[in-house]
C-alpha cells in the first residue's frame, strides 16, 4: 500500500480559486483581502494654468500703457470727473431755457476768473515770501545754535570720549606702509547748488503743466455741452438685446451717482478743513490767516500729499513771522491736526457712506494709482475705483473684484 503523496494541484482547479471550494476551507485560509489606501482629494480649479497667466499678462501690459501715456489718460480722467462735478449746474440752467453751451461756458469762465482773482491776491504774499527766506534762514540758523548752546553737555561728553578712543585707536594701529608715501589724494568737491538749472526745468515743467491745464478746460467744456451725446453712444454700442442695455445704463447711473456723491463729500470736507484751519490760525495770531484757510480746503481735495504741504509751509510762514521755532510747530502741528481729524474721522466715514467702498480697498488703491500717476493719482483714485467697482458688480466673471472693492 503505497502513501499518498502530494498531487500538484492544476491552477484551473485549485481550490482556492473555485469559490465553493473556497467557503469550506477553514476561516484562517481565506486570503486576507486588500487595504486600499484613501485616494487624495483634489481641489478644483475653475481657472485654468493658461487663462489665469493670460491675465496677469494683459495687466501688466494694462499698467505699461497707462503708465506710458498718462499725458492723454490724466487730462481725460480730470475732464471726465470735472464734467460729472459741473453737469448737475448746467443742467439746472438748462432747465432755466439757458442754451447749454453758453451755461457751460459762463460757469467754466467764471471758476476760472475767480482762481485767477485768488492767485493775483496772494502775489504780494508769495513775492514777499520769497524776499524773506534769507532772513528765514537766518532765523532759523539761530534758533538752532542758540537750542544747541542751551543743550546739557551730554553729547559734548559722548563727542569727547568717542575722540579719545579714535585717537588711541590710531595710536595703536599699525605704521603706515612705506609704499603709500607717495600717493596723491584726491578730493572730490560736489557741485554747488545752481538755482538757474532748477528754475529752467521748472520752467519747461510750468508750460506743460499749461498745456495740460488747457487740454483739461477745453476737454470738460466739450464733455458738458454734449450732455447725453456719449451716454447714449455707449447704450447703443452695448448691443442689441434689452437686457445689455440696461445693465449698461444702471452702470452709467451708479457710475454718475457715485462720483457726484463723492465730489460733494470732497467739498464738505475741504470747506470745513478751510473754515477750521483759518478759525485756529486766526487765534494764533497768524497774518493772512483766509487765505491760509483758502489753501488748507484747496490742497485737502489731494490725499495725504495735501495735508503735509499745507502743514511744512504754515510753518515756515510762523517761523518767518514769530521767530520761534516753538510758535512754527505749534502752527504746523495745528493744521496737521486738522487734516488729521477731518481726514481720518469724518472723511471715510462719509465717504463709505457715499460710494459703499471698502477702506481697506481705497487706501491700497490709492497706494497704486499713486504709484503709477503720482500727484494725479492720488487725486483720480477714488473716482477710477468707483467706476471699477461699478462695471465689475454687473459682469458675471468680475464680480468677486467688485465684492472685494464694495464695503
Amino acid at each position: 500500500m503505497t502513501p499518498n503523496r502530494p498531487v500538484a494541484s492544476d491552477p484551473g482547479t485549485d481550490p482556492g480559486n473555485d469559490p465553493a471550494m473556497a467557503a469550506d476551507q477553514p476561516s484562517d485560509l481565506k486570503p486576507e483581502p486588500s487595504i486600499k489606501e484613501p485616494e487624495p482629494l483634489l481641489l478644483q480649479m475653475p481657472v485654468s494654468t493658461r487663462s489665469l497667466s493670460l491675465v496677469v499678462l494683459a495687466g501688466f501690459a494694462g499698467l505699461f500703457v497707462l503708465h506710458w501715456a498718462k499725458a492723454v489718460f490724466i487730462p481725460l480722467m480730470l475732464g471726465l470727473v470735472f464734467s460729472y462735478a459741473l453737469s448737475p449746474l448746467v443742467n439746472w440752467a438748462e432747465a432755466k431755457r439757458v442754451p447749454r453751451w453758453l451755461g457751460a461756458a459762463v460757469l467754466l469762465l467764471s471758476i476760472l476768473g475767480a482762481a485767477g482773482a485768488m492767485s493775483y491776491s496772494l502775489t504780494d504774499e508769495a513775492v514777499k515770501m520769497v524776499e524773506s527766506l534769507p532772513a528765514a534762514a537766518q532765523k532759523f540758523r539761530q534758533t538752532i545754535k542758540s537750542r544747541r548752546d542751551n543743550s546739557s553737555s551730554t553729547l559734548e561728553t559722548v563727542q569727547k570720549a568717542a575722540t579719545q578712543i579714535e585717537q588711541a585707536a590710531q595710536e595703536g594701529g599699525p605704521p603706515p606702509a612705506a609704499s603709500s608715501r607717495g600717493i596723491i589724494r584726491v578730493l572730490v568737491e560736489p557741485s554747488r547748488f545752481n538755482v538757474t538749472d532748477y528754475l529752467w526745468t521748472g520752467t519747461l515743467g510750468l508750460l506743460a503743466l499749461v498745456g495740460q491745464f488747457t487740454a483739461v478746460v477745453f476737454l470738460t467744456y466739450f464733455l458738458i455741452v454734449s450732455g447725453d451725446t456719449f451716454r447714449r453712444k455707449l447704450i447703443k454700442v452695448a448691443g442689441s438685446s434689452s437686457r445689455s442695455k440696461k445693465i449698461t445704463l444702471q452702470a452709467l447711473d451708479d457710475i454718475t451717482g457715485q462720483i457726484q456723491r463723492y465730489l460733494q463729500v470732497q467739498l464738505l470736507t475741504s470747506a470745513l478743513v478751510g473754515v477750521l484751519t483759518w478759525l485756529a490760525l486766526s487765534l494764533v495770531g497768524l497774518e493772512n490767516a483766509a487765505v491760509w484757510g483758502i489753501a488748507a480746503g484747496v490742497l485737502n481735495l489731494v490725499p495725504y500729499v495735501g495735508s503735509i504741504v499745507t502743514a511744512v509751509a504754515s510753518a515756515g510762514v510762523g517761523l518767518l513771522q514769530f521767530g520761534s521755532l516753538n510758535m512754527a510747530v505749534l502752527v504746523g502741528g495745528m493744521s496737521m491736526l486738522i487734516h488729521t481729524l477731518v481726514g481720518n474721522l469724518l472723511t471715510p466715514w462719509l465717504t463709505s457712506r457715499a460710494s459703499r467702498m471698502n477702506p481697506v480697498a481705497v487706501f491700497v488703491g490709492l497706494l497704486a494709482w499713486g504709484w503709477l500717476w503720482g500727484v494725479w493719482g492720488l487725486l483720480l483714485g477714488i473716482p477710477i475705483l468707483m467706476i471699477v467697482k461699478a462695471v465689475c458688480d454687473r459682469v458675471d466673471e468680475l464680480k468677486p473684484l467688485g465684492e472685494f472693492l464694495g464695503s
